[in-house]
């Protein structure tokens, strides 16, 4: 059991503990960290050639704390105790390490493919390090969803192929008329190989990839990559910087906050509200495009440096605040409108704390969490919103408040800049003197705008990357969508996606 408050472990970065444990101790070890209120945002499987390596990385906030459990594994059969019975979370990692490293979890309640689709070659694990070319891809086979059966039940299967710009995948609807027994979501139609592409690159050159692991969240996953980075090589950046991140990241959060309220509303009728609320998207690209030198916000942020064109008006953020607050007003104020909203698509608090979910998702059904507290870089007068609803309504109020909330913390971080030399020139940054000889490791935690991004990195002795493990908030988020939708009806399925707006490539990676 883990017991004294340093649990035993060796510092491994700030306000970070690692520790070795058996295969053996593993469950205990993982159950001792649930019961004193951690929780498993990240787990990575490492190939070190004769051996397999797994980072389970448990976080607790308020006070920072940040515990890793590491277990090595024969390289020819490796094999571990499932955690799923503490923790969903755990079951899809470990679903996932064995799609992609081929390590077995015994005891798994559900253990088949997650990541690898069906004609993907049986025995190949394309993470490992000899795991060379792939073998010729099969002929699709038939995915075993599970069959809902009984009188007048139907199946309506849609994507993975969709209108539009969506990005590929698959929900299939068991339905009794119009009401849903049951959806089913399949993912991963569009794996990259993201994570493999950052080993071997400099680590501090690597942000490139960062920036476009989901293009609507640049400068968090930018963000979140570097602090990993600076958490390895021991660079401590000044208080000064830091708030320019955050004001970035702020940025990042006013101006998919204002799209999600516009397009909720487009999604039940109310196609006004949406152009006015795209209005105000497009200015808000304006003032990131005026103050990083891009609309999405790329280029502003890398490992040991934020570097800024120009900061933005507040008054100007102030009146796009107004704008918006009453766009949403408007939308709630029809009848029809909040009626639509209101009682759609209810995911409880315990279901939300059940699957970890975080964000915006996390926090409509009461479960308070964000990283800019839990995980902070610096002090920000934040008070998190909550609502309790649970519901499509809730999701679109907090949005609604979040905006109003984000401004004035953007406001405030402009205000306070004071003469800070910004114009072109990375912010001051310090860096520890390098050890040799051994891989080092870090870990960046970031609030983006949907929710905790987690990035853990490994660096060799030369300075560059030997693993990247990266999960997006959409990960957790993904399994709430079908369970909100169970006693829905088929037309509640745009707008509940849409109140969710889950990303596929933070995903599927």
């Amino acid at each position: 059991m883990i017991n004294d408050p340093a649990y035993n472990g060796v510092p491994a970065g700030v306000h970070r503990i690692a520790l070795t444990v058996e295969t053996a101790q593993l469950k205990e070890q993982a159950e001792a960290l649930f019961e004193d209120g951690f929780r498993l945002r990240l787990v990575a499987a490492h190939d070190d050639g004769p051996t397999l390596r797994v980072v389970y990385l448990f976080l607790a906030g308020s006070p920072d704390r940040r515990i890793e459990l590491h277990v090595t594994l024969p390289a020819n059969d490796p094999a571990l105790p499932s955690l799923a019975s503490l923790s969903f979370p755990a079951s899809r990692f470990e679903r996932e390490m064995h799609d992609l490293y081929g390590i077995d979890s015994f005891n798994h309640p559900l253990p088949r493919r997650l990541v690898r689709h069906a004609h993907w070659p049986a025995g190949w694990y394309p993470m490992r390090t000899n795991a060379g070319p792939p073998p010729p891809f099969t002929d699709t086979q038939t995915y075993p969803f599970l069959a809902v059966v009984g009188d007048g039940v139907y199946e309506i299967p849609v994507g993975p192929v969709h209108a539009g710009i969506i990005e590929p995948g698959h929900f299939r609807f068991s339905v009794v008329g119009e009401s849903i027994l049951k959806l089913k979501v399949r993912l991963w139609f569009t794996h990259r190989g993201v994570e493999k592409l950052f080993e071997g690159v400099d680590a501090t050159s690597a942000i490139h990839l960062a920036e476009r692991i989901s293009g609507d969240t640049s400068a968090g996953h930018a963000l979140a990559h570097s602090l990993a980075v600076e958490d390895a090589l021991g660079i401590t950046m000044s208080q000064p910087a830091h708030r320019l991140r955050a004001l970035v990241l702020e940025l990042e959060r006013l101006y998919n906050h204002a799209a999600d309220v516009g397009s909720l509303a487009n999604d039940v009728g109310f196609s006004l509200a949406n152009a006015h609320a795209l209005r105000i998207r497009e200015e808000l690209l304006r003032i990131n495009n005026a103050t990083t030198g891009h609309r999405l916000l790329r280029g502003a942020i890398s490992p040991g440096a934020v570097s800024l064109l120009s900061l933005p008006d507040s008054a100007q953020l102030a009146r796009l605040a107004e704008d918006l607050a009453e766009v949403a007003q408007l939308t709630l104020d029809n009848t029809v409108i909040r009626d639509r909203f209101t009682g759609t698509a209810i995911l409880s608090y315990q279901q939300a704390h059940d699957l970890g979910c975080l964000g915006y998702v996390a926090r409509a059904s009461g479960l308070s969490t964000d990283a800019r507290i839990e995980h902070p870089t610096c002090e920000l007068p934040i008070t998190p919103l909550t609502q309790t609803g649970g519901d499509v309504l809730a999701r679109f109020t907090l949005r609604a408040g979040e905006f109003a909330a984000s401004t004035r913390l953007a406001s405030h971080l402009i205000n306070t800049a004071g003469q800070l030399s910004f114009r072109g020139e990375p912010a001051e940054a310090s860096r520890a003197s390098e050890p040799t000889g051994r891989v080092r490791s870090g870990v960046g935690i970031v609030e983006a705008w949907r929710g905790t991004i987690v990035h853990r990195v490994e660096v060799d002795p030369a300075g560059r990357l030997t693993r990247a493990k990266i999960v997006d908030p959409s990960w957790f988020n993904w399994p709430a969508l079908p369970l909100a939708m169970a006693g829905t009806i088929v037309p509640d399925f745009p707008v509940t996606n849409k109140s969710f707006n889950l990303s596929y490539a933070g995903n599927d990676l």
